[in-house]
C-alpha cells in the first residue's frame, strides 16, 4: 500500500476535496461518486458522506493508497 502525508492548509477540509487535490479523483464529481459507492474509508470505517470533515490525524484509504492528514 502506498502511504502519503497530506498537509491540510485549512482545517477542516471536506473529504471529496482531499481526494481531488491528491489526484486520486479527476474531479470533485468523480471524488463524490467514489465516496458514495463506498470505496473510501476514514479511520478504518467506510465513509459515504461526501462532505465529511477531515482533521489532522485522520487516515483516509482508497484504492491501495493511505493518506494521513497533518
Amino acid at each position: 500500500m502506498e502511504t502519503r502525508t497530506v498537509k491540510l492548509t485549512r482545517i477542516p477540509v471536506e473529504l471529496h476535496k482531499v481526494l481531488k487535490f491528491e489526484n486520486l479523483a479527476a474531479s470533485g464529481g468523480e471524488a463524490k461518486h467514489m465516496i458514495a459507492e463506498g470505496s473510501v474509508t476514514v479511520n478504518g470505517k467506510i465513509e459515504t458522506r461526501k462532505h465529511k470533515k477531515i482533521y489532522p490525524g485522520d487516515v483516509i484509504e482508497i484504492e491501495g493508497v493511505r493518506l494521513t492528514a497533518t
